[in-house]
């Protein structure tokens, strides 16, 4: 019987290995096993294609039989896995048993829900994949206000693109700036500024306490009682590694999937690849560790074990308001020192030793910088020792 690897979920981390691998191994057996249909599409660009007028539809960048046919992977979409037997070496799902030799879970992360309140919590909309984009799309066919719920990455790339439509935009959320995560204070003015001057209206340091029906759309109630008619709420407060089939195989978890460096899993022959994974202490729900943890477990499920070594990763936001790269430093110690220009902003972190850079931030003109910059930069995992 030849060898046999199953993969769980076919977003980009899913079809970039089983690239990967037939790159080294032309023979062995793989079936991707996804509750999509198994089209192939970038997920980030989700957050930037109705300004640019592109459907659901125009976002498929392969479509699963072409998928299946260059890449000889049999492709099962539409199905639910339900349960993985470990010790059988076993994957249950909707469409069947399937045998496997090697286990690969990149079943990725779901959207946070807010604690919201309310008649019509049940109405907001979230957007984690193709079927949410078609039936976002769906729903804003007649929309000219939208709420916004997070001032995050994905929340300030759906305000720009919704104003660019033409959309009204305010975006609510508890942090006292937008991109809280990613920004010093004085890159994080600058930002606001510059999606406000696209219309674009912030709501920051508050709680939104309800979502209820109103007369035409919803109403958002604060945490101080003020409120606001909208057409739609979308919510966009972050997302959260699926960890739920892992942990219900005996897989260790924590805030993902717990991996080394090699992408294994604490079960023999399971690895974990994408947003869902935890790798030796880190989540990077972002595409360039795909990437590069693609490349290094095809090579190990051909033979050859390797370990993920991440260079220093930049983080492009895509809000044509302000163009956004940061690159920040893996831990709070240490300090920025930013520079306004007239074009843009330049901002670089100092490690604690007050010597070496370990992040920085670009906004404006000053983004074509990137590149030099994360070059000079270390990786993420090289903070913690080898295990």
């Amino acid at each position: 019987m030849s060898r046999s690897i199953v993969i769980i979920g076919s977003g980009m981390a899913g079809i970039s290995l089983v690239r990967e691998l037939r790159k080294l191994d032309k023979q062995v057996d793989i079936v991707l096993l996804s509750r999509e249909p198994g089209d192939f599409y970038s997920k980030p660009a989700l957050s930037n294609a109705l300004a640019a007028g592109k459907s659901a539809a125009a976002l498929v960048l392969t479509p699963a039989a072409r998928l299946a046919q260059d890449l000889r992977v049999r492709i099962v979409g539409g199905t639910e896995v339900s349960a993985i037997d470990t010790g059988a070496r076993t994957v249950r799902a909707s469409a069947g048993v399937f045998r496997y030799d090697a286990l690969v879970l990149a079943v990725g992360a779901s959207q946070r829900l807010p604690p919201i309140a309310g008649e019509a919590v049940g109405a907001m909309l979230s957007v984690n994949n193709l079927a949410d984009y078609a039936r976002f799309r769906e729903r804003l066919t007649d929309a000219r206000c939208v709420a916004i719920i997070g001032a995050g990455l994905i929340g300030c790339e759906f305000a720009n693109d919704l104003s660019l439509a033409g959309i009204d935009v305010d975006v609510y959320d508890v942090a006292g700036q937008p991109l809280g995560r990613l920004l010093p204070a004085q890159a994080a003015a600058l930002y606001r500024r510059q999606l406000e001057a696209a219309g674009i209206r912030f709501h920051l340091d508050t709680t939104l306490a309800r979502i209820d029906p109103a007369e035409r759309g919803y109403l958002l109630t604060t945490g101080t009682g003020a409120t606001a008619r909208y057409d739609l709420v979308l919510s966009a407060i972050g997302l959260r590694p699926n960890i739920a089939l892992a942990r219900d195989a005996g897989l260790d978890t924590g805030a993902g999937i717990r991996t080394d460096r090699l992408l294994r899993t604490s079960m023999q022959d399971v690895y974990a690849l994408g947003d869902c994974a935890e790798v030796d202490g880190l989540v990077l729900p972002y595409v360039l560790p795909i990437t590069h943890g693609a490349r290094a477990l095809a090579a190990t499920l051909s033979g050859l074990p390797t370990e993920v070594r991440y260079p220093a990763m930049p983080v492009v936001v895509k809000t044509p308001a302000c163009p956004a790269v940061v690159c920040p430093p893996p831990v709070a110690n240490g300090a920025w020192s930013v520079a306004v220009e007239p074009d843009g902003l330049r901002g670089i972190h100092r490690a604690a030793d007050g010597q070496s850079t370990d992040g920085f931030v670009l906004l404006g003109a000053a983004v074509k910088e990137r590149m030099s910059l994360a070059e000079r930069l270390p990786g993420p995992l090289t903070r913690t020792a080898p295990k």
